[in-house]
Order: C-alpha cells, then sequence, then structure tokens
C-alpha cells in the first residue's frame, strides 16, 4: 500500500513516523516548501542568530533513508480523488492508495489596499524567513500588523537587529481575546519596555505603494501615516486549502473530518492546521493551529491507517509561548473573560514580570486551569490534578510539587497560598517539598 503525505510539517511527519513504526506501507512525504522537516516554531531563533537552519531541524538527513520515508519536493497542483492521483506543477501524475492531507496554514489577508506590495509578507515558511532576510538589510523601520503570538515573535526578530518596530493591535491590549487583563496588561507593558512602539486600539488601512510596487508606509485607522520599509501581517492563518476549492472534497474553514480524521472521501485523511473537526469536543475549537495537536493527529491518523482505529482525543488543553523574556504556559480552561462558576487566584509579583493564576470551580472546588507567566509548572503535574478535578485547596497545599523552575530560582507558590487564606479567611499551609518520598510517590502516580 502506498500512503501518501501531503505537507512535510509536525503533523504530516508524525504520521509518517508512527504509519513506518506500525508497518511495512510504502510511504511518501511531499512538500514544496523545504527539502526536510524543521522547527516551524524555532524559525526567529535562525534569525536572531541563535541557531543555523541545520539546527533546527529535528532529525539527520540519513533518517528519511533509514527509515524508507521517501521524501518529494514538489508543488502538488491538483488532487483527482476519483482516480486516487495527484498532479504535480510540472504535470507528473503520483497515485495513491491513502491519502494523508497535512497542507497546514497560510497567513490571513483582508483585503488591505497595497497588501500584495513588496515588502509585504506573514511570518508561516521558510520562504517567509528568507523573504524577511532578505529584506532586513538597510531596513529603517518595520510595521506589524496583528497581535498574536507570530506577531510578537515578528517584532522581537526586528528588534533583535535594531531595527524599529510599530506593532499594531486593534484590541485594547495585547492578545487580550486570549489573556485574562492582568496578564495582557503585562505583556503590553513588556513590549514598551523593549522599545517597541506599540499601538493599541489600532488596525491597519491602507498600505502605500512607493511608485515602484515597493512599500513606503502605512496608514492606520487613526490616521496617522507610519513610514516603514517592511510590513509584516500577522493577523491570524487560515487552513492552506485553496488548491482544492472546486474539489468534491467537504470543507468550511478548513477540511471536515470525523473523530477518525477522515474526510468524505475515501481513503483520505486530513490532520493539523487544515483539518476542522466536524465534532469538537466541547470547550474546543474545531481547528486548532497548534504544534501538539498537529503531533497527537499526526499519530492518531497513523494508527487508523494501519488498522487499529481509534479517535482523536486532544486532551487537556494546554500551550505555551514567550513574549519577549516572559515565559507563558496555560493548562486547562482560562479564559480571557471569566464566566460565572469561573473562580480565579491571582498573584503578581512586584516586578510585573511574573505571575501565577489558578482558576476553580465556585460550586465544587475543582481545579480548572493554570495560567503562568515567567513561573514554570510541571505538565505532568497540572493535568493529573485537572483530569482528576482536585479541589483547589488540596492543590494549593501541593503545588509545590508543581513548580519546574531552575534548581535556585525563587519560589512563589507560599504568596499564593497566602492569597487564597486572605480572600477566604482560611488557614492552608503549603506542604514541604522536603516530603520528597511523597512527591516522588505522587509522580510516580503521574507516570502511571
Amino acid at each position: 500500500m502506498h500512503i501518501v503525505i501531503l505537507g512535510n510539517g509536525i503533523s504530516g511527519v508524525t504520521a509518517a513516523r508512527h504509519i513506518r513504526k506500525l508497518s511495512d506501507h510504502q510511504i511518501t512525504i511531499i512538500s514544496a516548501e523545504t527539502d526536510h522537516f524543521f522547527s516551524r516554531t524555532a524559525l526567529m531563533y535562525v534569525y536572531m542568530g541563535h541557531m543555523r537552519f541545520e539546527d533546527i531541524k529535528p532529525y539527520e538527513d540519513w533518517f528519511w533513508e533509514k527509515n524508507r520515508i521517501n521524501l518529494l519536493n514538489a508543488y502538488i497542483q491538483e488532487v483527482d480523488f476519483n482516480k486516487k492521483s495527484l498532479t504535480t506543477s510540472e504535470g507528473n501524475q503520483i497515485a495513491y492508495d491513502k491519502l494523508v492531507l497535512a497542507v497546514g496554514s497560510a497567513p490571513n489577508k483582508f483585503g488591505w489596499p497595497g497588501q500584495d506590495l513588496e515588502g509585504v509578507r506573514g511570518l508561516y515558511s521558510y520562504q517567509d524567513l528568507q523573504y524577511m532576510e532578505s529584506h532586513s538589510d538597510g531596513l529603517e523601520r518595520a510595521v506589524i500588523v496583528g497581535g498574536g503570538l507570530i506577531g510578537i515573535e515578528m517584532a522581537e526578530m526586528f528588534h533583535s537587529r535594531h531595527i524599529p518596530v510599530t506593532f499594531l493591535v486593534r484590541e485594547q491590549n495585547y492578545w487580550n481575546m486570549v489573556l485574562p487583563k492582568e496578564e495582557s496588561s503585562m505583556v503590553s507593558r513588556h513590549i514598551k519596555e523593549h522599545g517597541i512602539d506599540l499601538r493599541l486600539s489600532t488596525e491597519l488601512k491602507e498600505i502605500i505603494d512607493d511608485g515602484t510596487g515597493k512599500v513606503s508606509a502605512v496608514i492606520t485607522s487613526t490616521g496617522k501615516r507610519i513610514d516603514c520599509g517592511y510590513v509584516g501581517l500577522t493577523a491570524g492563518v487560515h487552513p492552506n486549502t485553496g488548491f482544492l476549492k472546486g474539489s468534491a472534497l467537504e470543507m468550511q474553514k478548513g477540511i471536515l473530518v470525523d473523530d477518525y480524521l477522515q474526510t468524505n472521501m475515501p481513503d483520505v485523511y486530513a490532520i493539523g492546521d487544515c483539518a476542522q473537526l466536524r465534532t469538537p469536543r466541547a470547550g474546543r475549537r474545531p481547528i486548532e493551529a497548534v504544534w501538539y495537536t498537529g503531533r497527537m493527529m499526526g499519530e492518531t491518523v497513523a494508527h487508523n491507517i494501519c488498522g487499529q482505529e481509534i479517535a482523536y482525543d486532544p486532551g487537556i488543553w494546554f500551550n505555551s509561548a514567550k513574549f519577549m523574556d516572559i515565559e507563558y504556559q496555560v493548562y486547562g480552561d482560562v479564559k480571557a473573560h471569566a464566566p460565572e462558576n469561573h473562580a480565579s487566584i491571582y498573584w503578581e509579583h512586584e516586578d510585573g514580570k511574573k505571575s501565577i493564576r489558578l482558576i476553580y470551580d465556585k460550586e465544587t472546588g475543582a481545579i480548572l486551569g493554570f495560567n503562568l507567566m515567567g513561573v514554570r509548572y510541571r505538565h505532568e503535574v497540572c493535568e493529573k490534578w485537572l483530569a482528576q478535578a482536585t479541589h483547589i485547596e488540596e492543590v494549593l497545599q501541593n503545588l509545590g510539587l508543581a513548580n519546574f523552575d531552575p534548581e535556585f530560582y525563587r519560589e512563589y507558590e507560599t504568596q499564593v497560598v497566602q492569597l487564597y487564606n486572605q480572600q477566604t479567611g482560611k488557614s492552608l499551609q503549603l506542604k514541604s517539598k522536603r516530603g520528597l518520598n511523597k512527591a516522588l510517590q505522587f509522580l510516580k502516580g503521574v507516570a502511571s
């Protein structure tokens, strides 16, 4: 059986690796982006000089041949689902028995005048990185449009080369549709402290042509003109499915899949950023363009293709990022605007760059979520508490078990417990981390 995987990102490559573990099927990965898989989240570090491109390839180049995974650098122009055939831009035909669509995302454009000028680009692909690199020499100012994770990455990239950056964010605070108010304000302050010109409640209206087809300035929704030589479009992404429109494949925003990641077409699956679940889990979005969900989908689809049928289960929500110097982690249900049944303990350090937020159910006391800025908590510990709906007071008394900061870092769990006591009139005490046997027993239970 010939399995063709279209896309060599985390979802497609994970699918290939697990299909090989489970079978001897012929596997071909097709991508027009790069010859080999790379860590997309590490692209920024290549630009910043922290890593070389070869350093962000998780596997050596010999890995693919050794594991009998064929790699083809080609652009697929058309898919014939009836004939089970792909057509490349050069007119070559590739037959498949089963097809996995892992075609990822593309940056959003919203019809802004000038959005297709030279010097205007998103940041998603390796080609986007090359484009950004080629326009950086002599660049006097860049404007970033959109207040998400890619936007702050691009701002930090330019900032690392001492290129002035103006950051247009339509919200009142950075990423405040995701982050609670206090954390959103913290990141907004942090961006400004780095010397980045953050313009809140400001949108892009128009990109100005210099007369030769290149960007020379932007006009904002407030009527301000900002001269610049580069515009980064980072106002979200959408499934990269344009080449599939008009086919018999059922799509809405993404490619519609069932719980087993199958599309409406026989022997065709979709995973990663391009997949839209027909029946997402409660509280989860039908499309989740996140690294770890792509990886989980890749492993799930491999089992289904190889006859070990399992439904896709995204598990408990988590994510991580870095806002300049502030590390961010979230586990469970943390909303920007808390519903009525959510109670919150929020502690923030006096330096304004660290915080711990615990969310719990007002009625039952069950822990619902963790939101962390500048403090690291163990994934497996938080996940166990969330899965077991552990009572907030038990979590608080054992909170030291979750802390994953390096040795000799100051820990702040005692302050969180004290804050809870002030709010409730209780007198809880944080259990000593010196009870090593109990901690090890707890963590052993996590592993099991």
